[in-house]
């Protein structure tokens, strides 16, 4: 594996290339979970101008200075923390770089008890892994334009 860093996202160049990283992980996700025309509404450059709308919270995985991954942090309703997304380019997972993405996440979110997230039912990957890190299922689910998400929650 080679060198990777993980820093916040600032400079326009990082959002255009964020924007590109979340369209393409996206498709790679979602290509057998969500529907083919679904998936086409979400256009590269609908994802670069969210990465210009809403910049704050980003961490950028980089390796040998090329962006392969990012998450966004935050805080929710109830004030506990919030992983609202995390993705990484699928030649890049199974090295442990999701692992330290999400672990950059937590250290931003320290002053949380309660982190929560939602996934996609049926996107067993993402379970599994947020399982790994010691996320649970919550009993919530909520249903969106891209299916039934279920809230999993960690407590520190």
């Amino acid at each position: 594996m080679n060198s990777f860093t993980i820093t916040p996202m600032v400079t326009e160049e990082e959002m255009d290339e964020k924007g590109c990283i979340h369209w393409q992980t996206w498709h790679e996700t979602y290509k057998d979970l969500m529907s083919e025309n679904y998936l086409k509404n979400v256009t590269q450059e609908k994802c670069v101008e969210m990465a210009h709308r809403w910049p704050q919270n980003t961490l950028l995985l980089k390796v040998d200075n090329k962006i392969v991954g990012f998450s966004c942090y935050g805080e929710n309703s109830d004030g506990d923390g919030e992983i609202i997304a995390i993705y990484l380019l699928s030649e890049y997972q199974k090295k442990r770089l999701g692992y330290e993405l999400m672990k950059a996440s937590f250290d931003k979110l320290a002053d949380k008890t309660k982190v929560t997230l939602w996934v996609l039912e049926g996107n067993e990957k993402a379970i599994k892994f947020y399982e790994r890190y010691g996320f649970q299922f919550a009993g919530i689910e909520k249903h969106s334009s891209v299916g039934t998400e279920l809230q999993m929650v960690y407590r520190r």
